[in-house]
C-alpha cells in the first residue's frame, strides 16, 4: 500500500511472464526430446542400448547383498534380412514393432527389454537363480515371437535365436556379459535358430579362434595361399575320363594343408567366399587350359559356386574376362550349386543361370536330394546335370530306401533331359549297381581321390583318351 495524503492506495506491479513460461516449457520439451533421443529407440519405443546398459551398470554397483543374480538375454531374429530384401524395409519395421510389443507383454514385471539395434534385442531377468525358470521364460518368449503376424496384406512367421549369460557366474562386467550372450546367440543360430543357448567359457576361446582364423583367411586370400585339387569324373560304360571337379585346399602357414570343411563356412560367414570363388576359378581355368594346350583331354571343369558369388554384381563380366584371359572355352566349364542355395533366391537364380547357359556353360545341381527344392523352379532353371549326393550312394545296394531314392533321381533326370552323376562311389558294388540303375557317370574314391595338379596331370597322361 501507499498513502497519498490521507488516502490509502493499493499499488500493484504486474509483469507479463508468458514468454518466460513458454521458454521454460520449450526447454523442458527439448530436454525430454534429448532424453528420448539419447535413451529410447524411436522405432519401437523400447530402451536403447545406451540406456539399457547404464541400468545394468547401476544394478552391478548395488550392494551384492541386495542382488542375487540376473540373466542377460541377447535375442536376434532369424532370417530377418530376407524380409527386408524381399518385402521392403517398411514391412521389416512393422515386424520389429510387432516383436517389440510381444516382448514387452511376454516378460515378467521386474524384467526389462531393449532394442540393441537392427533386429537385435536385450532382455534382463533379475533375481532368478533357477535355470529351469530361465528356460521356461525363454521358451515363452520364443513361442510368442513365432506366432503368426499379419502385416499389410502379408502373413508372416518369424523365429528368434537367444544367447544367455548370467551374473555373477559368467562375469562381473556388463560389457563382458553382453559379449558372452552375443557369442551364445550365434551358437543358437548355428543350431538352426528358434532356440536358446547358455554361455560357457569354451565359447570365448572358440570365438577368439574364429577371429584368428578370419584374420589368417583374409591374409591368405591376398597372398594366394590356396591350392586346387581335382577329382576325376568317369564314364562307367568305357572307364574314360569325362571331367573333373575342382576342390580348394588352404595351405595354412602354421596348420598345414586344410580341407574345405575347415574354412568354407567361415569364408561364407565373413563374405570372403566371393574372392575365394574367383581365386579357385582363375587358378583351375588356367591349369585346365594348359592341359588342353598340351594335347591332354581333361574334359569339363566343374567349379562350386557360392550364392554370394552368383549374386555378386560383377560376376558375369568378371567371368567373361577370365574366360578370355585364360583362353578357356565356355563349353569346358560347369558351374555347380546346391539346390538349397538356388532356392534362397530362385527368381534371381533363373536370370543369372540363363545368362551362363546362353554363354555355353553347363549348369549342375550339387548334392541333389538333400535340400528343399521346388520342382516347378527346377523345371524353369536351365539345369543340365543332377549330382546325386554321396549320402544316398553310401547305402546302395543293400538299403532299399536308398536304392529307391537314387532310382527316383535318375528317372527324374532322364525325364527332364538332364545328365545324372553319382558322387562318392567307393566300391565295385556301388559302381555296378549304378550301371544297373542306368547311371553311368560317377566320381569317387573307387577311381581316385582328389589329386594335386601334378597328380591330375599324371592321371590324364595315363588315360590318353579323348573327351567322352
Amino acid at each position: 500500500y501507499i498513502f497519498l495524503g490521507n488516502r490509502k492506495i493499493l499499488y500493484v506491479v504486474c509483469q507479463d511472464i508468458t514468454g518466460r513460461k513458454k521458454m521454460q516449457h520449450m526447454l523442458v520439451e527439448q530436454q525430454n526430446e534429448l532424453y528420448v533421443q539419447a535413451n529410447i529407440d524411436t522405432l519401437t519405443g523400447l530402451a536403447n542400448r545406451t540406456f539399457f546398459m547404464s541400468k545394468v551398470e547401476e544394478i552391478l554397483l548395488k550392494d551384492n547383498k541386495q542382488l542375487n543374480t540376473f540373466s542377460l538375454l541377447f535375442l536376434d531374429l532369424d532370417n530377418f534380412k530376407q524380409i527386408n530384401d524381399s518385402l521392403g524395409h517398411q514391412v521389416g519395421d512393422m515386424v520389429l514393432k510387432t516383436v517389440a510389443n510381444r516382448l514387452k507383454k511376454s516378460i515378467t514385471e521386474n524384467s526389462s527389454v531393449a532394442r540393441l539395434g537392427g533386429d537385435e534385442f536385450l532382455i534382463i531377468i533379475p533375481n532368478v537363480d533357477n535355470e529351469k525358470e530361465i528356460i521356461n521364460q525363454m521358451k515363452k518368449i520364443l513361442t510368442v515371437i513365432e506366432q503368426k503376424m499379419s502385416i499389410y496384406h502379408y502373413t508372416l512367421y518369424i523365429s528368434a535365436s537367444i544367447g544367455v549369460s548370467r551374473y555373477p557366474y559368467d562375469n562381473l562386467a556388463a560389457e563382458n556379459l553382453l559379449a558372452y550372450a552375443d557369442t551364445a546367440m550365434y551358437l543358437s543360430k548355428e543350431k538352426g535358430g528358434n532356440t536358446y543357448t547358455f554361455y560357457t567359457p569354451d565359447m570365448t576361446e572358440s570365438a577368439y579362434n574364429e577371429l584368428i582364423m578370419e584374420r589368417d583367411l583374409r591374409k591368405s586370400i591376398q597372398l594366394g595361399e590356396f591350392e586346387v585339387y581335382y577329382q576325376p569324373q568317369m564314364n562307367l560304360l568305357n572307364e574314360k575320363l569325362i571331367g573333373m571337379e575342382a576342390l580348394v585346399r588352404w595351405r595354412h602357414p602354421t596348420l598345414g594343408l586344410l580341407s574345405p570343411d575347415m574354412f568354407i563356412s567361415l569364408a561364407e560367414k565373413t563374405g570372403l567366399i566371393v574372392e575365394l570363388d574367383f581365386f579357385v576359378m582363375d587358378y583351375a581355368m588356367k591349369q585346365v587350359s594348359t592341359w588342353y594346350a598340351q594335347g591332354l583331354n581333361p574334359g569339363k571343369l566343374a567349379l562350386n559356386m557360392s550364392m554370394k558369388g552368383l549374386e555378386y554384381s560383377e560376376f558375369i563380366p568378371r567371368l567373361s574376362k577370365m574366360l578370355a584371359m585364360c583362353n578357356f572355352e565356355a563349353q569346358w566349364l560347369e558351374i555347380e550349386m546346391t539346390e538349397t542355395m538356388l532356392m534362397q533366391n530362385p527368381d534371381y537364380s533363373i536370370v543369372t543361370l540363363n545368362t551362363l547357359h546362353e554363354m555355353g556353360i553347363t549348369i549342375a545341381i550339387d548334392d541333389f536330394g538333400t535340400g528343399y527344392s521346388s520342382l516347378s523352379y527346377l523345371k524353369q532353371l536351365p539345369i543340365d546335370k543332377l549330382k546325386i549326393d554321396k549320402s544316398f550312394i553310401d547305402d546302395i545296394p543293400q538299403d532299399e530306401e536308398a536304392v529307391t531314392l537314387v532310382n527316383t533321381i535318375i528317372s527324374l533326370g532322364k525325364n527332364l533331359h538332364m545328365d545324372v552323376l553319382a558322387e562318392g562311389v567307393e566300391n565295385k558294388n556301388q559302381r555296378d549297381y549304378l550301371l544297373v540303375l542306368g547311371c553311368s557317370k560317377v566320381q569317387g574314391y573307387f577311381y581316385s581321390k582328389a589329386l594335386s595338379a601334378e597328380g591330375m596331370q599324371s592321371f590324364l597322361q595315363s588315360q590318353k583318351t579323348s573327351i567322352i
